[in-house]
């Protein structure tokens, strides 16, 4: 199967990727970026996740990690923390996810990587993912 064929079937498998992403948190990220502004949470919508989230080429596991690693790189810890759960949620292992975060320690510091593993304890603790445990 083609890369392109397996995005296709990905996205009908699980719907839109901000679907498979937000999962059951998807009206309450979304009230929360609207009650910012409803423009930004348009941009955010339309365009991060319904334009280039749906580009073909990589899976969403891996577009996640992708984002993962960048937020590390921002400090940006509740945006993080959706897509820790985005990345869970869209196929990636507990340890997968932890070695994403890991690879950051060499570009980005100690710092950023301990408050992102404190984001993804909470997540785990909370329960709020489908991947308890630690293996790939």
């Amino acid at each position: 199967m083609t890369d392109e064929r397996r995005d296709e079937a990905e996205r009908e498998e699980h719907g839109s990727a901000r679907g498979a992403i937000f999962g059951a948190q998807e009206e309450r990220i979304l009230a929360r970026l609207a009650a910012l502004d409803p423009d930004l949470m348009g941009y955010v919508r339309d365009f991060a996740y319904d334009t280039v989230y749906e580009r073909p080429g990589l899976d969403l596991k891996t577009k996640e990690l992708v984002a993962c690693a960048l937020l590390v790189s921002l400090g940006s810890p509740t945006e993080l923390r959706t897509h820790l759960r985005g990345a869970l949620r869209a196929g990636a292992s507990e340890r997968e996810v932890r070695e994403a975060l890991l690879l950051c320690v060499p570009y980005l510091g100690f710092p950023r990587v301990v408050a992102a593993f404190s984001q993804l304890q909470a997540l785990l603790e909370a329960g709020q993912q489908n991947t308890p445990t630690r293996e790939g």
